[in-house]
């Protein structure tokens, strides 16, 4: 079964995401800073990262530095609430 991590600082955003991908079927991890997505990445196995562009820890754009040196195939979906962006 494939699994989703979800790096977003906001619950609701969370939850919700979590909820849609667990109806179909998806294992679902989720994280509310980038260190702690990051600790994730490093202990499971993931397929999928949806990643928010601003994270209250470290900035979205360097977290996915950080995921890419430690695995250069993942797919990431960065997302942002932000028209500004």
């Amino acid at each position: 079964m494939n699994t989703v991590l979800i790096i977003d600082d906001h619950k609701l955003i969370r939850d919700s995401l979590k909820v849609a991908l667990k109806k179909e079927k998806y294992l679902v991890e989720v994280a509310e800073t980038g260190s702690k997505g990051l600790d994730i990445l490093k202990n499971k196995e993931i397929d999928l990262i949806l990643l928010d562009l601003r994270l209250p820890d470290i900035n979205g754009i360097d977290v996915l530095k950080n995921i890419k040196e430690f695995d250069s195939d993942i797919v990431i979906i960065m997302m942002t609430g932000y028209g500004t962006i």
